[in-house]
């Protein structure tokens, strides 16, 4: 018995795949659960279905999912063409900075003009921090993975050094902002938590998904992605495709950061770091790089967040077994999809016969 590569892929494979491997998902799970005390079954219902059973429990896994939404689409749009961005934790974060920088600096605008001005910041800012790994890249051939991932706790640090002292809130001394101005908050949905924000995300989702499905410029980028030496020679710009791609990708992280100061919380807390662009890598690889998939698997590990959170009051669980649910799931999709290339054949190689001279 041995692997083949497979010539031709079936479309029901990959389906089937990542259905295999939420069985194997469950099966690997159903284990800690029990030791944990818990009943498998009722904590999976816990996990998936319970939350969906009210309206407040949708809009809660609604909220979960928005940032996850952005980050997401921002890791896959840089994957999608080959640059490997692990920073999209800083760039959320550098958006929620220049987001609360236009907040305070100008706390009296309408929400007209503070609404556009601070999601433009946030976009920028992301932009901004997603520039020096990208022109590392560019010029000097710096693997990004490395100068993205760095990043990240740097952004961390600044922000905590902003919220320790010239943003400390001047009210009660704590380490977080002031509120911001009632001009910068996005208008609420469905009479609950859930924000506008949520909306710019399902845009940017149809304008990823037809960019990449049915323009001339997402051809390009996935031959980038996928065989930049081909694209290159058929005359694609692949680096400079890259260097855009990096752009727009910390733009998109960014815009979850302005999301969440301005839908959320307000103002800029330290709570902030709450590791949505590492999320965001698990969203983008389990979604397929691709738009709708990241919005599925976004409003999925939402639900499971918000799920873990009942589980936790109502059969005693640990917290941190969403983690795990999430972690094993990340894995079985990655290693079935990995294998769905292959087929098992029996028999070994034939090996030539010897020319006789």
């Amino acid at each position: 018995m041995r692997f083949v590569l497979r010539s031709r892929e079936p479309r029901w494979l990959a389906p089937a795949a990542v259905g295999l491997a939420v069985l194997a998902t469950l099966a690997l799970t159903a284990g800690p659960i029990r030791l944990a005390g818990a009943a498998p079954v009722s904590a999976f219902e816990r996990y998936v279905v319970t939350p969906l059973t009210t309206g407040n429990g949708i809009a809660e896994v609604l909220l979960a999912a928005t940032p996850l939404l952005f980050t997401g689409l921002a890791v896959a749009v840089a994957f999608r063409v080959g640059y490997y961005n692990i920073g999209a934790e800083g760039q959320f974060l550098a958006g929620a900075m220049a987001t609360t920088a236009v907040a305070l600096a100008l706390p009296d605008l309408p929400a007209g003009a503070a609404l556009p001005l601070a999601l433009v910041g946030g976009a920028l800012g992301g932009a901004a921090w997603a520039f020096l790994p990208a022109f590392l890249r560019r010029r000097a051939g710096i693997d990004e993975v490395v100068t993205t991932l760095l990043l990240n706790p740097v952004a961390v640090l600044l922000l905590q050094g902003l919220l320790n002292g010239p943003w400390r809130n001047p009210d009660t001394g704590f380490p977080d902002s002031a509120t911001f101005g009632e001009g910068f908050r996005l208008p609420a949905l469905f009479g609950s938590r859930v924000h506008a924000g949520l909306l710019v995300g399902l845009v940017l989702v149809a304008v990823t998904a037809v960019v990449l499905r049915a323009t001339p410029l997402g051809v390009r980028l996935r031959a980038a992605g996928q065989s930049p030496a081909a694209a290159e020679f058929s005359g694609v710009p692949v680096g400079l495709l890259q260097w855009r791609s990096a752009l727009v990708s910390g733009g998109l992280a960014g815009l979850g950061g302005a999301s969440q100061v301005l839908g959320v919380q307000h103002q800029l807390t330290g709570s902030l770091a709450a590791g949505y662009g590492y999320t965001g890598v698990v969203v983008a690889t389990l979604g397929g790089l691709s738009a709708v998939g990241v919005l599925a698997v976004a409003l999925l590990l939402g639900d499971v967040q918000v799920g873990a959170q009942g589980a936790s009051i109502a059969l005693q669980l640990p917290s941190q077994m969403g983690g795990v649910l999430t972690s094993v799931l990340l894995l079985t999709v990655v290693a079935a999809l990995s294998v769905r290339h292959f087929r098992l054949v029996r028999g070994t190689p034939r090996t030539p016969r010897p020319v006789e001279g």
